[in-house]
């Protein structure tokens, strides 16, 4: 009874500091509940997070806003075509000490604990990909060396849509890496009189750091403590089975439009922010519901679709909503 007690006050406490945190990102951020959820979701799952939009929707005034409410270190990375790997893991560089002449490791901005990749899809696929050690194992090899970042280490990348000039397709390895995808929608007009408001007078709201790094890896741990019902888990595996057209499970339209489903990874991202979501709402438990929210999220980036798909302007979401329709709970 003292050990459940105890839990039921840490979820509460949970549930307090991610309302605090939220709400001093809206002092800036109008609108956009599903995006900032869905990164703080990120955040508190300990994984990563690719932003999409057209530019100018406050992608990047997000990704500053949140390091700003967190009293963590923060940096950028500007993704141009030049950008090198050895620009964002760092690189050995000649010091001199004592007369003699010695390499030293000189670190990048990957060294950080808040990194903001912004618009990502602007450097080469090589560039891109100095990234993949890092997002995964949280560590950089350089030289025969390894480095270990520092923790809590989240990236928050930013990309246009690929229809635009100048973009390079990310790797689909690199892709998987990323927890979610959140789509940055267009403000309807009530949030653009905000966003004027706010943004062209001369009164600017300040932001408070209101969460430390100790406070985030504790959230984490409790995120992880909860505990997954076999039902739940298994209903979370059918519907990744079924984004995989040669499963049993992949319904006629995943057969006609998808080349490739998600990987093991997706479902753990799946379980993963179904736990802060049950969290989020004052529950130790896992619902159907809580995982229905967050397939798409999870999901969207980890489909590889066919020509046929493209040619037709079939959307990964569309494709889920299918799937979700078709997967059924356990009776």
């Amino acid at each position: 009874m003292a050990e459940k007690e105890a839990i039921q006050k840490e979820v509460e406490l949970f549930g307090q500091e991610l309302v605090t945190l939220k709400k001093e990102i809206q002092k800036f951020i109008v609108g956009q509940d599903e995006v900032v959820e869905g990164v703080l979701t990120c955040l508190l799952s300990d994984g990563h997070v690719l932003l999409e939009g057209v530019p100018g929707l406050g992608k990047t005034m997000l990704v500053t806003t949140l390091a700003k409410a967190l009293e963590l270190p923060f940096s950028r990375i500007q993704f141009t075509p030049d950008l090198m790997p050895a620009d964002i893991i760092g690189t050995n560089v000649i010091m001199e000490e004592n007369g003699v002449k010695k390499f030293k490791f000189q670190e990048g901005p990957v060294f950080t604990n808040i990194l903001l990749a912004d618009e990502i899809n602007r450097a080469t696929p090589k560039t891109q990909s100095a990234l993949l050690e890092a997002m995964q194992e949280k560590i950089v090899t350089v030289a025969n060396n390894t480095y270990v970042l520092p923790k809590p280490f989240m990236v928050l990348a930013t990309q246009n849509p690929l229809e635009m000039e100048g973009t390079y397709p990310l790797p689909e390895a690199q892709v998987d890496r990323f927890m979610f995808k959140l789509i940055v929608p267009f403000p309807d007009r009530k949030d653009l009189h905000t966003i004027m408001e706010r943004t062209t007078g001369n009164v600017h709201p300040e932001i408070t750091p209101v969460m430390t790094g100790e406070t985030i890896i504790q959230m984490r741990d409790l995120v992880r403590q909860m505990p997954v019902p076999h039902v739940i888990q298994d209903y979370a595996l059918r519907i990744l089975n079924a984004t995989h057209p040669d499963s049993e499970e992949a319904t006629k339209t995943i057969k006609q439009y998808v080349r490739f489903g998600g990987s093991p990874r997706a479902a753990q991202a799946i379980l993963l922010a179904a736990r802060v979501s049950a969290l989020s709402e004052g529950r130790f438990s896992l619902s159907y519901a809580d995982i229905r929210k967050v397939v798409k999220p999870a999901l969207r980036h980890r489909l590889i679709l066919n020509f046929e798909a493209e040619a037709e302007g079939i959307r990964a979401d569309f494709l889920l909503d299918t799937i979700m329709k078709e997967v059924k709970e356990a009776s």
